[in-house]
């Protein structure tokens, strides 16, 4: 299901978006620094400051994370089922070891949250497609125009 386009835009993204809702479907957006793929079917997100993803996903595990390469505004929503996953669980040493190459051990976090993933749909700005001549490297002049001071 993670293809490998999907694996190369979860590398270029700087942030992801994860939202959860709570028992009483109260939504909550959050961005997340840290994060990576886990599996072909997994992502998985250092919990460094999350106290209400954490909560809502242990009252309801369903999921969305959202990320772009905001250069080329292309990027993919993915919807699955979380789980947090505390120190204790078998695989939580393998998952910290990844976490810990991307922070360089410069955020705690205690617990992860692993999503497997069940649905997944291409993010792309609507320049491309009211303009289907529009191309990355256009997209990439214009952000970059954009973002200077």
């Amino acid at each position: 299901m993670l293809t490998p386009e999907i694996k190369k835009y979860i590398d270029k993204s700087v942030l992801c978006w994860l939202a959860t809702s709570s028992l009483d479907n109260i939504p909550n957006v959050s961005p997340k620094e840290i994060f990576t793929y886990y599996s072909d079917t997994a992502i998985i997100i250092a919990n460094i400051a999350s106290p209400q993803t954490v909560k809502n996903i242990k009252e309801n595990d369903n999921v969305c994370i959202s990320f772009i390469d905001v250069f080329v505004q292309k990027g993919f929503q993915l919807k699955g089922v979380a789980k947090i996953v505390a120190k204790n669980d078998p695989e939580y040493t393998t998952m910290q070891a990844l976490l810990l190459q991307l922070t360089g051990g410069k955020f705690p976090f205690a617990t992860i949250t692993n999503i497997i993933v069940k649905d997944v749909k291409q993010i792309i700005a609507p320049k491309y497609i009211l303009y289907p001549e529009t191309t990355e490297e256009q997209q990439i002049q214009s952000a970059l125009k954009q973002y200077k001071p």
